[in-house]
C-alpha cells in the first residue's frame, strides 16, 4: 500500500480527537502526542512538507491550530479522552 493510499477522507471531529490520542510514530519526538509537539517542529514540517498520509494530515492540522494560537480548543477533548497534557516543549 502506498503512502497516498493511507490518506483518509477528512473528518474534522475524528481528526481533532486524534490530535489528543495519537502519538508521533517516528523522528525526534517519537511517542509524543501530536497535540503536544513543539511549534518549531510543526513549522519545520510546514516548510519541508508534511508526510503524504494520515499522520501528515494530523501534523498539518495541528500546525494550523498551533500557529493560530488555538491549542486551548483541544482542552475539552483531552478531558474527554482523559489524556494529560505533556509539558510544553516550545
Amino acid at each position: 500500500m502506498s503512502q497516498a493510499e493511507n490518506k483518509e477522507p477528512p473528518d474534522p471531529a475524528r481528526d481533532l480527537k486524534r490530535l489528543v490520542t495519537t502519538t508521533m510514530p517516528f523522528g525526534k519526538h517519537k511517542g509524543v502526542l501530536i497535540a503536544d509537539l513543539p511549534g518549531n517542529y510543526l513549522n519545520w514540517f510546514a516548510r519541508e512538507g508534511f508526510p503524504d498520509n494520515s499522520i501528515g494530515q494530523l501534523l498539518a492540522l495541528m500546525q494550523e491550530i498551533d500557529s493560530n494560537g488555538l491549542s486551548d480548543l483541544l482542552k475539552p477533548l483531552r478531558h474527554a479522552a482523559q489524556v494529560p497534557q505533556q509539558p510544553n516543549r516550545r
